[in-house]
């Protein structure tokens, strides 16, 4: 499936954490939502693509974008002003 986000949104997944203390595994309804991911689509402003890349890893607000699955997997789409950094 192809998704093409709009204006200044950015299609992105989610960097799963495995957490573990000790030998005891963290079970996904207690962890903390990832901040972190890699970037799939871009959307269709020009600065914005000047900017972020798909392939960009960034790093976004904690409640930030609209949850969405794509093939199985959770996607977010994340409006410019909710992502905070670019990882290098």
């Amino acid at each position: 499936m192809n998704i093409q986000p709009l204006d200044e949104r950015v299609l992105v997944e989610p960097m799963e954490q495995e957490e573990k203390v000790g030998t005891i595994i963290i079970p996904d309804t207690a962890k903390e939502k990832p901040m972190m991911g890699t970037v799939v689509a871009v959307g269709t402003d020009e600065e914005l693509q000047k900017v972020i890349k798909a392939g960009d890893k960034v790093i976004f607000g904690k409640y930030a974008g609209e949850e969405i699955k794509i093939e199985g997997k959770k996607h977010l789409i994340i409006q410019r002003s909710d992502i905070l950094a670019r990882v290098e």
